[in-house]
């Protein structure tokens, strides 16, 4: 039986994440005869940040989360996970082996970031707590992770400009921090205190009242061009 049901970031942002949270676990108007059952749930969404990874089939305990393959770079938006302490198992799809099993914990009503990391010889898990608001003004919001294992400590700038972030090591991250919003930057990661560029992310727009997560993945030692250095970013919520 599949104990959660996937929900999209539109339908999370569309009325807000705490409205949403607050929705989803009220009863709607039913026969005070009708007996409900609204079991405690978190919100989850995850992403495949492990390179050269195999797709994969992602599991909470004995529950499969996605319908197709993922592949790295992937993500799955926000779904209804049950609370408390859960096995999370990622296979390979292909030939139905287990890539890593560990333990992760839910606590009500909170949203989390689950990002399958590291290399495929040493994968791990980095759950963050995905503690969501509403910009204020005109601003949106990014939060920025580190997830290359090797490239080091890096710095967050927008191009030709100062540093949003500085000097964060690998599963390093930040709060969501404030950033003017309708409008496109080029964003790239440098190498702490350096200018040595490692990637860039060209002509992003971040739109007002959006709120986003900005990954750094790859390899500094990657040989192929799906393996390298990059940078992505994924939308949280929207109001």
């Amino acid at each position: 039986m599949n104990y959660y049901k996937n929900i999209s970031k539109k339908t999370l942002a569309r009325i807000g994440v705490v409205c949403f949270l607050s929705v989803l676990l009220s009863s709607c108007l039913k026969d005070k005869n009708t007996p409900t059952y609204n079991p405690p749930v978190a919100y989850v969404t995850f992403i495949q940040a492990s390179p050269d990874e195999a797709p994969l089939d992602f599991y909470l305990d004995q529950n499969r989360v996605n319908l197709n393959p993922v592949n790295y770079g992937d993500n799955i938006d926000y779904f209804r996970a049950y609370t408390g302490k859960r096995v999370a198992k990622f296979i390979n799809r292909a030939i139905n082996s287990p890539i890593l099993t560990d333990t992760v914990t839910f606590v009500q009503d909170m949203a989390y970031s689950l990002f399958l990391a590291n290399k495929p010889s040493s994968p791990e898990i980095v759950l963050l707590t995905d503690s969501i608001s509403r910009p204020t003004g005109t601003n949106a919001s990014i939060r920025f992770v580190n997830l290359s294992p090797d490239a080091g400590a890096v710095d967050l700038v927008v191009q030709g400009g100062d540093a949003i972030v500085t000097n964060k090591a690998y599963k390093g991250f930040t709060s969501f921090l404030p950033i003017l919003g309708n409008k496109n930057y080029n964003l790239q990661v440098v190498q702490h205190g350096t200018s040595t560029v490692l990637a860039t992310l060209a002509n992003v727009g971040l739109n007002s009242s959006y709120v986003y997560t900005v990954w750094f993945h790859g390899l500094a030692a990657g040989t192929t061009t799906t393996d390298k250095l990059a940078l992505d970013v994924v939308t949280n919520a929207f109001y």
